[in-house]
Order: C-alpha cells, then structure tokens, then sequence
C-alpha cells in the first residue's frame, strides 16, 4: 500500500508538472523526447526509436520536425484567415446595410408623411372652398327669401288696411255709407297682381354633393404628377445624388457612405430605373439639359454591376460625349449619329415584344435610332452620368381621369 501511494503521487506530480509547462516525458520510458515520427504523428523518446513500434519508421529531430509542421500549419491556416477576412468584411456589409434600412425608413416615413400633409392640405382647402360656395348660395337665397318676404308683408298690411277700411264704411249709417259709395268701390277695386311661387329657391344641394369625392379626384390633377419611370436608390453608384421624389440625378462630389449590396454600381455612375420590363411597349422622356456627357437606354437585369466593365453585354443605350452622339449596343461597334441641333430631351421607347429600342427628339418628333434584339430577360431603365454639370431628370406626362360610360347593345 505504501508503494502504490508512492507510485500515484510521483505520477499526480509528473501529471502536474507537465500541465505546468515543465519537461514532458515519454510516457512509456520517462524520457524526454528528442524525435519525431512522421508516420505516427507524435514524438518519441530515443526508447521509443529503436523499438518494434516505430521500427522502419521516417524519424526526425523533434526541433526540425516542429519548423516543419508549423510552416504545413501556416500554409492550412491561409485559406482560413481568408475566409475569416471575407467573413468580416461581409458582416460589415450587413452592419452597414442594418443602419442603412434605419435610416431608410426614417427618411422614406418623413417624406410619406410629407406627402400626405400636402394631400390633407388640398382636401382641407378643398373642403373649405366647396362649404364656402355653399354659404355663399346660402346668403344669395337667403337674401332673395328676405326681401320677398318683406314685399309680400307690405302688401299683406296694404291690402289689410284696405279691408278693414272697406269694412268700417260698410258699418256706417246708410246716409254716410251711400256719400263715399263711390270712393269706397274705387277703394275696393284691387290692382295687386298675385304673388308668385319662388323658383330656384332652395339650395341646389345636387351641385355641392353630386360625385363630391369624383370631382375632388379630377380636381388633384392640378397638383399630383405622374412619371413612368422612377429611380432606384439601391442601385445608384455612391457618388450619385438623387431627388427625394426619385425622378432626378447629378454627380456629387464625394461618394456617399452607401452599403455595397448586389444590386449597386460600384465602378460606373449610373442608376437604374425601380420598374424592370419583359412585355409590352413603355416609353419615357429624359431631360438632360446642359450635361456634356450622358447615357440613355435600357440594361439587362443579369447585366454586370460591379467592377470596370467597359463594352459588355446587356445594354442598349445612346450617349452623348465630346459634342458626338451614338448609339451602342456592346459588345457591337457604336454607331454615330446625326443629329440637327443640341438635345436637350430625349425619348425612349421599348417594345420588348418586337425587341427594338428606338430614340427620338421629342422636341420636334425626330427619330434618331433603333437598337434591335430579342429580349428574353427583364430590363430597365438606364442611366449613367459621368458629368456634373447637369442632372438627368425624368419628365413627367399628363394625367387624365375619363369617364367610361356603358354601352348600350
């Protein structure tokens, strides 16, 4: 018993010292090992070496053989250290893209809410208008009922007096009676004309009510636009400025700190429109103004976004730069165009069924260009302005509101 206590203490003290950072031994021979096994993977002690186990084993100095799998580990660490990189910098992305929808939301609600006080500001003046001309009819009818009713009260008094007159005569002695006979029948002779019945004169209740809310909505045209093509914001390169209403965008100075999701231009300045096609016919007018280098048209939806793509697919576009005016269609050969005089519109419409995008000076209805292809994808519309001098804004059409009226068979 007493050896065994003193064989688990020496072992409970060697265990400890290991753990320590003390020397640590074979646990067969008690010997510091001075080698390695490359096929068994560990060390061993020089014991260890010359028995049956690691016989015609590869063996390697212990100080070597650290060098060595440290350099092996080094080399296996690399593509974890990258993927840990490109793990870090895509939850920064996520960070950024979570603070961006914040302040996304913030400033969508502000500008909804803005929006809707111009709307409840319109109602409210257009409630206080159409009850205003119904005071005002009020006060007209009112008036007319007053002054009727003032005549007729004259006349009712006249004709009263004229009667009781009449009467006191007829109850006079018969000597009195007969001397103003004679003035008492011119006296009776009526030359009142009746009175007549007042037309028109209730409220013309139809007027003030009739299709109230129809009449309201045709009136808001005065104050709403419509425009068929509004921008994105997600997919603006960062150094693009876009107008609240999304129907404009310049070239700012700087980039804006802008998360760098799939959908954005990172290389090219350019925008997309926030409604893809694939049917139908659509087109849209664009201002560009004084800018010196713009382009127009319509892009793919699997066409590249990031990078510095130069001619690839999956665009159909005009551009103006230098004073010159072509049209593109990558990765073909750019066609230039002739053109009369400065644009300052331009028009572009899409007939993906047929697969054809045509341009043309809205100004005086010229045709500048068609650009053919058969579309199987969805495409937007485009926009890239490399200048600031002037933005590109999208114009607005008329809005119109029509009554259908049923037809008879």
């Amino acid at each position: 018993m007493a050896l065994r206590n003193l064989c688990e203490t020496f072992l409970q003290e060697r265990s400890q010292r290991a753990s320590a950072g003390s020397v640590v031994l074979c646990s067969l021979h008690s010997e510091k090992p001075k080698l390695f096994c490359l096929e068994d993977k560990q060390p061993v002690c020089l014991v260890c070496r010359d028995s049956r186990k690691h016989k015609n084993h590869t063996i390697s100095p212990i100080d070597e053989a650290a060098i060595d799998r440290k350099e092996e580990l080094k080399i296996k660490l690399q593509p974890l250290q990258k993927k840990l990189k490109t793990f870090e910098e895509v939850k920064l992305i996520c960070d950024q893209t979570a603070a961006h929808v914040k302040t996304q939301t913030q400033n969508t609600e502000k500008q909804i809410k803005e929006e809707f006080e111009n709307l409840h500001q319109f109602l409210q003046d257009e409630e206080a208008a159409r009850i205003a001309a119904l005071r005002e009819e009020e006060e007209q009818k009112s008036q007319m009922m007053k002054e009727k009713i003032e005549k007729m009260s004259r006349e009712i008094s006249s004709l009263s007096d004229t009667i009781r007159a009449i009467e006191e005569e007829m109850g006079a002695d018969d000597v009195t009676f007969l001397q103003n006979y004679k003035s008492t029948v011119e006296r009776a002779q009526c030359t009142l004309q009746d009175p007549e019945r007042v037309s028109g004169a209730l409220i013309n209740v139809a007027k003030h009510l009739g299709n109230l809310k129809f009449r309201v909505w045709e009136k808001m045209q005065e104050i709403i636009q419509y425009t068929p093509v509004t921008l994105d914001p997600n997919t603006a390169h960062p150094r693009l400025i876009l107008s609240e209403d999304l129907t404009s965008v310049r070239r700012g100075d700087e980039e804006q700190q802008l998360p760098d999701n799939p959908e954005r231009f990172d290389w090219a300045a350019s925008a997309l429109g926030s409604e893809g096609f694939n049917s139908g016919t659509h087109c849209w007018d664009v201002e560009v103004g004084e800018s010196t280098w713009w382009i127009v048209g319509v892009k793919a939806e699997s066409a590249q976004r990031k990078g510095a793509y130069g001619y690839v697919s999956g665009e159909w576009c005009v551009w103006y730069k230098d004073g010159a005016y072509r049209a593109c269609a990558p990765p073909q050969p750019s066609t230039l165009l002739t053109v009369q005089q400065k644009l300052q519109r331009i028009r572009v419409q899409l007939d993906w069924d047929r697969g054809k995008v045509s341009f043309s000076d809205p100004d005086n209805n010229t045709h500048l260009h068609t650009l053919k292809h058969t579309f199987k994808e969805r495409v937007f519309p485009c926009f890239n302005i490399p200048c600031k001098l002037s933005p590109l804004r999208m114009l607005p059409v008329k809005a119109s509101v029509s009554v259908k009226q049923p037809s008879w068979s």
